[in-house]
């Protein structure tokens, strides 16, 4: 695929980086993954704990339903990197990833809003013994967690278009924590029926998609010193959101209701 290198960003490294000699397009990937590896979230206590069976029910049902207000901001996040992509090429690859979560009204497209991800992270609640308008009216969301993902709106929101697409390179390790979840969950929580697991299934294939597209992209644009900077910062504060998120949830322990109406988007 043809690709231009986005407009200049505007929050830019001191001189001292910006003079420095850009790394080849292979050790920015290597620092690129080294940094995704040595900071994903699988390495968070909480998600530790979860892999070895060692939740109770109510703390999984927390996790499920916080985690399901950043599965809610995905799209929305995405559709403001859609916008700023500069090409048809760009904008129609990039769609998918709304589609993957949204579902989509061309069902040829494989991506139906009753096979969505949003609709598959619904199941897993109540296999989970979440209703659907638990998780829908958001009302367990806590109050960091609505911070780390509103914050990571925002920054793709207002950030350059690399910035943003460099934060999602989380993708390059998504599909190893699902492989391990599909491998844990039958294990340690059979009470969770098999078909909850299936949005697990289905960020396997699409995660390394587009976690290898992502980067495919970063490595063409990131082509001086300061824009490599840039991007290995905005991976590692995706990396920060995602471990606030589990910080907030480990805190809570159990399901904590707030009244909707304190809540965005709420009537």
């Amino acid at each position: 695929m043809t690709t231009t290198v986005p407009p200049a960003e505007t929050h830019v490294p001191p001189p001292s980086v910006r003079e420095q000699p850009p790394w080849s397009p292979e050790e920015l990937e290597d620092r690129l993954r080294t940094l995704a590896t040595a900071n994903y979230h699988d390495h968070h206590p909480f998600n530790q704990r979860m892999h070895r069976g060692d939740l109770r029910r109510d703390e999984l049902r927390t996790w499920v339903a916080n985690r399901f207000y950043y599965q809610c901001n995905i799209p929305i996040k995405d559709a403001f990197i859609l916008a700023k992509l500069g090409t048809p090429a760009h904008r129609r690859s990039w769609i998918r990833r709304i589609q993957d979560h949204d579902g989509a009204s061309d069902t040829s497209s494989g991506a139906s809003p009753a096979d969505s991800g949003i609709e598959r992270w619904l199941r897993l609640g109540e296999a989970a013994g979440l209703a659907r308008n638990e998780l829908s009216d958001h009302r367990h969301l806590l109050p960091g967690v609505r911070l780390a993902v509103d914050g990571y709106v925002t920054f793709c929101r207002d950030r350059s278009l690399l910035e943003a697409v460099a934060s999602s390179l989380t993708e390059l390790c998504a599909p190893s924590i699902m492989l391990t979840r599909l491998e844990t969950f039958p294990v340690h929580y059979p009470w969770i029926a098999a078909e909850g697991l299936s949005y697990f299934r289905g960020r396997v294939p699409q995660g390394r998609r587009d976690g290898s597209e992502a980067l495919t992209w970063v490595k063409e644009w990131a082509v001086t010193r300061d824009r490599q900077e840039l991007a290995l910062a905005a991976l590692s504060f995706k990396c920060d959101v995602l471990w606030a998120l589990l910080d907030s949830v480990q805190n809570a322990g159990t399901l904590r209701s707030r009244p909707r109406a304190t809540l965005r988007g709420t009537p």
